[in-house]
């Protein structure tokens, strides 16, 4: 099919909540990608921060058809292996308790939130449910995690929004302290802000927030569903600080391409959710459970130590390119400030065949965490020439 008739087909019977790239993928290996036009691209956005592997890897494409093969799909009202496999896989790893599967990162936060608010309730009533976010935080877009997101933007059209929740100014524990009261019941963060800009948090701001939390009895969610799964170079980001939050949330990169989240509990949440409170027709599908694991099997010590010096190289080598006024993120997270334009800094690189994002005025890179020297040295050529 013509890219032209794609385009009008999708603008005729698909919902228009996406503004597009005129642009069609038909087919890739890696991080470069093939157009319906064979228009070859170089992928620094790994489908927001979900084609860990890049596309069409040949050991989770494996494990998925072998998986499918067998069993696609059963009701959670059953035991399933790939589902307790990757709940081992997470618990080894993270060294917390439980695991609860969900589909999506926004999916994810809802069930953190409940259980956040399930555990106070527990222990102390129902007046004690508020949860502290932090300002241009984003967390997902059903009605309590849009309610959690910080950014005013996305508090429109839908309302009345959830009540219960406050927000406080990033890398200001004061403003953090000045928003603990006796209703108070969790504190919710990301340790990079992804969508708010690729704004990293200070290691003393979070580990102030830890101590807040295990001095007033709140539960300490990190929102790792963009961080997580070796994005920043660590398994999951928090690891890097060594702090210890009670519930861990993740998606994008942990399934590969499939569609799978998770909330991970230690001992202090681990027996909060009981039979009936909380649920997902697809949380753990076997598919994207196998995906899943062929994705972990890989992310290891050695796998995370490539995955940093690849970042070094970006760092370094774009904080020489023309234009660039600053350089934030971690690991393959990261966001470059210019003095251009950065919507025509985008479009011209789509038109030079390399696809980058954009977060608030930053040129966002997410590309698949083991995208080849190759493939790298070739976007950042093109990414250089767009910004001179």
């Amino acid at each position: 099919m013509e890219f032209s008739k794609i385009k009008y087909e999708d603008n005729k019977y698909i919902l228009n909540s996406y503004k597009r790239f005129d642009l069609a993928i038909k087919s890739g290996k890696g991080s470069t990608l093939y157009s319906v036009d064979d228009k070859k691209y170089i992928d620094f956005s790994s489908g927001i921060a979900v084609n860990c592997f890049g596309m069409a890897d040949s050991l989770w494409v494996k494990a998925i058809t072998k998986q499918a093969r067998n069993l696609q799909h059963v009701s959670n009202l059953y035991y399933s292996m790939p589902q307790i496999q990757l709940a081992k896989m997470l618990c080894s790893k993270t060294k917390m308790k439980k695991v609860f599967f969900a589909n999506s990162g926004a999916e994810a936060n809802e069930g953190a939130i409940k259980a956040a608010r399930k555990y106070s309730f527990d222990k102390y009533g129902s007046n004690r449910y508020e949860i502290i976010t932090l300002k241009n935080s984003f967390h997902g877009r059903t009605m309590a995690t849009l309610t959690a997101t910080g950014q005013d933007s996305f508090h429109q059209f839908f309302g009345p929004f959830l009540e219960g929740f406050k927000y406080a100014k990033a890398n200001d524990i004061d403003s953090v302290k000045s928003l603990v009261t006796k209703a108070t019941c969790a504190i919710m963060l990301e340790t990079v802000q992804g969508e708010g800009g690729v704004l990293n948090l200070e290691e003393d701001f979070l580990k102030e927030v830890e101590k807040i939390c295990k001095k007033n009895d709140l539960v300490f969610i990190i929102d790792e569903v963009q961080t997580g799964n070796g994005r920043t170079g660590y398994f999951y980001s928090y690891m890097e600080y060594n702090l210890k939050p009670n519930i861990v949330t993740t998606a994008k990169g942990l399934g590969g391409g499939l569609p799978i989240g998770a909330i991970l509990f230690d001992a202090k949440l681990e027996n909060t959710i009981g039979y009936g409170q909380h649920g997902s027709t697809f949380g753990g599908n076997p598919i994207a459970a196998a995906g899943a694991i062929s994705i972990l099997k890989r992310v290891n010590d050695a796998f995370l130590e490539e995955v940093k010096a690849k970042s070094k190289l970006i760092f370094d080598t774009v904080k020489t390119f023309k234009n660039v006024e600053d350089i934030s993120g971690k690991g393959l997270m990261i966001g470059v400030k210019t003095s251009l334009n950065v919507d025509e800094v985008v479009n011209s690189c789509l038109e030079k065949g390399l696809l980058v994002l954009k977060a608030k005025d930053k040129i966002r890179i997410l590309p698949a965490l083991n995208i080849s020297y190759e493939e790298l040295e070739e976007g950042l050529a093109i990414l250089k020439e767009i910004l001179k």
